[in-house]
């Protein structure tokens, strides 16, 4: 007999609380590793491209699967999904570490340019994201969905909650990856995403219970289960929609940018910047901005528009990646140590950049899903609010290629390589790649404002 939880109590039940945990060590799990996908698999031998490639299909994965992860957690429930998620979870960063752990792969610390790793190294990486991406598609509809029904009336405090810890989640995830990897060895991030994997298994196991609303559920039991022909029927009607499909590829040019900072970002500081970046301690900025600054932004900016909010949001993502145009051009360029002869400037502004990133997304994100509700037919919300996540899965996508594309072929265009390994870029074609990222962001944030003109000239 399952557990019934009510909602109209004082506090938030169990459920909420051992869901939010669940989630920080999901999110400390992931981004242990996040930061470091491209420079380890480059290590390993898979050349120019095939890193990028791969870490765009596992973005895509993570935020495309949903869609059909979900329905399937409705069904069976959410417990069991999250147990058999944290399963796929484990195997699949396991998985990432194997060729280094047991299959006798060493990490070479300069990162070429050709393909020397074999199938050997090739298929338990492209097995390991598939495990990762489904796994990490699961999770994400139980957890929201256990917050949507336990927080009852408390519902935006329940969501504000939930957003910080995921932030938290990627605080502590990165923090505990530098330390293990200084001490051992990159593929160790890895073993730290095994073991937050296993701690939320346990948490999931021992300490959550299904939250069941009586009303919701007999409502539920009322309505016919949705088949995977039905999800892809759906999608089918939900992109025929000319509104919300224009919406989808214009939002997308922000997430394109997004991308970068797991792509274009660490291939920057590992092969220009210095050998051995903190990727790790750089990306921290993006969880502290939006720890930090989220409530105040949501205060001063929350009665913007939600398209101009997103339009805001876009501009500051393009001037993140501006501002990298400035060590370039500066004496001693980007390896000029600053901050007590501690840290290069390349490296200073990019946490900048990452930090501005930061800043954009606290405009634009939940916003999206303000926009998306008010842009769905009525009636038809909920369907469309499902399919939120797919500008960010096709930014990942084309970004992954795209970015690795922008940094090999534009930035490193006529590079010279320095003794210690690292490129020295011409400052022209460094500069080109950074106003490309730059020009995408603004003709995004451009596209955006003319599809608002065409809305309103064209209402419902």
């Amino acid at each position: 007999m399952e557990h019934i939880e009510k909602t109209e109590q004082k506090g938030f039940p169990r459920s909420f609380w051992t869901a939010n945990l669940t989630e920080l060590f999901e999110r400390g799990a992931y981004y242990a590793m996040a930061s470091f996908v491209v420079l380890y698999l480059g290590q390993l031998g898979l050349g120019d491209y095939w890193p990028s490639n791969l870490n765009g299909i596992l973005w895509a994965l993570v935020f495309f699967l949903p869609i059909l992860s979900g329905t399937i957690a409705d069904q069976i429930g959410f417990k069991k999904s999250m147990l058999i998620a944290f399963v796929f979870l484990a195997i699949g960063y396991f998985i990432m570490g194997y060729p280094v752990w047991f299959g006798n792969q060493t990490l070479n610390p300069i990162i070429g340019s050709e393909m020397t790793a074999g199938m050997g190294v090739l298929f338990p990486i492209i097995l390991a994201i598939i495990f990762i991406g489904v796994g990490g598609s699961i999770i994400k509809p139980c957890i929201a969905g256990t917050v949507q029904k336990t927080a009852g009336a408390k519902i935006t405090l329940g969501f504000g909650i939930f957003y910080m810890i995921i932030n938290i989640g990627s605080l502590i995830g990165r923090g505990v990856s530098f330390i293990v990897r200084k001490e051992f060895d990159l593929s160790y991030i890895f073993a730290v995403s095994v073991f937050f994997s296993i701690l939320a298994f346990f948490a999931v196991l021992f300490f959550y219970s299904e939250p069941v609303d009586l009303e919701a559920k007999a409502e539920a039991d009322k309505k016919p289960k949705k088949s995977v022909w039905r999800i892809l029927a759906d999608m089918v009607l939900v992109l025929k929609n000319l509104r919300f499909a224009l919406f989808m590829i214009v939002s997308s040019g922000f997430f394109f940018i997004y991308a970068q900072v797991y792509n274009v970002l660490p291939l920057y500081l590992q092969k220009v910047v210095e050998t051995d970046p903190a990727v790790d301690l750089v990306t921290m900025a993006n969880p502290f901005v939006i720890v930090f600054f989220q409530l105040l932004i949501t205060k001063k900016f929350g009665k913007l528009k939600p398209i101009n909010s997103i339009v805001v949001g876009i501009i500051i993502i393009g001037v993140s990646m501006m501002i990298n145009l400035v060590p370039i051009f500066m004496s001693g360029g980007v390896r000029t140590l600053t901050l007590g002869d501690m840290v290069p400037l390349g490296t200073l502004f990019i946490t900048l950049t990452v930090a501005l990133i930061a800043f954009g997304e606290l405009f634009t994100s939940a916003r999206t899903y303000e926009f998306i509700g008010a842009l769905a037919p009525k009636g038809q919300e909920g369907l469309f609010l499902g399919y939120a996540n797919l500008p960010l899965a096709i930014g990942a996508l084309i970004g992954g290629p795209a970015g690795a594309f922008i940094f090999h072929e534009i930035m490193c265009n006529g590079a010279i390589t320095l003794e210690s390994g690292l490129l020295e870029l011409d400052p022209f074609w460094n500069s080109m790649g950074w106003i490309i990222l730059m020009a995408i962001g603004f003709v995004s944030a451009f596209s955006m404002w003319l599809y608002n003109r065409w809305l309103q000239k064209n209402p419902m």
